[in-house]
C-alpha cells in the first residue's frame, strides 16, 4: 500500500524556496529515495511549482510529483492534497517542527490520517516561527471548534 508524501509549502523568495521550505524539501528528497513508490505532493499557492522544480533538480522522479498550486493554509494543503489523491486516507506529511502540532490538529479535524515528518527549523527562522505558532495554533483550534459547532447546528438535508 502506498502513502503519498505531502510537502507543505512555505515562503518562496525570488522564485526559489526560502530556508524553511528548503529544509522541508531536503527531507522530502531523502524520503523519496527511501520510499521510491510513493507519490510526492507539493502544495501551496505560488510555492508548488518551485517546490517541484527543486525536487526534480535533486533527483526526484518528475512522474511521481503531483502539484497542488492553490492551497493558502495548512487546512487547505491537507484538504486539497486529499482531493488530489482521494484513494488515500493516510499521508506522510513533511513540515517544520514548529508546525507539526497545528498540522496534526487540522488532519484530525479533517479525518485524514497522517504520519508527521517534522524537520528541524533553521536557526535563523526559529524565533519568529515559534512566536507565530503561539498565535496560529490557538487560532486554528478556535476555527476547528467553530466548524464543529456550526456542523452540529446545520440541519441535515
Amino acid at each position: 500500500m502506498q502513502f503519498p508524501l505531502l510537502v507543505l509549502g512555505a515562503r518562496v523568495e525570488g522564485g526559489e524556496p526560502g530556508s524553511l521550505l528548503r529544509s522541508r524539501l531536503d527531507r522530502a528528497v531523502v524520503l523519496a529515495r527511501v520510499l521510491p513508490e510513493e507519490p510526492i505532493i507539493v502544495s501551496g499557492l505560488g510555492e508548488a511549482e518551485p517546490m517541484a522544480r527543486y525536487l526534480i533538480e535533486r533527483g526526484a522522479d518528475s512522474e511521481r510529483i503531483r502539484v497542488e498550486p492553490l492551497a493558502t493554509s495548512t487546512n487547505e494543503n491537507l484538504e486539497r492534497a486529499h482531493a488530489l489523491c482521494p484513494d488515500y486516507d493516510y499521508f506522510r506529511v513533511v513540515t517544520n517542527d514548529f508546525h507539526v502540532l497545528r498540522t496534526r490538529m487540522w488532519a484530525w479535524h479533517l479525518g485524514i490520517r497522517v504520519h508527521m515528518h517534522g524537520v528541524r527549523t533553521p536557526r535563523k527562522d526559529r524565533l519568529w516561527n515559534y512566536l507565530r505558532e503561539v498565535v496560529a495554533t490557538p487560532h486554528s483550534l478556535l476555527r476547528i471548534v467553530w466548524r464543529r459547532v456550526v456542523a452540529r447546528w446545520r440541519p441535515v438535508a
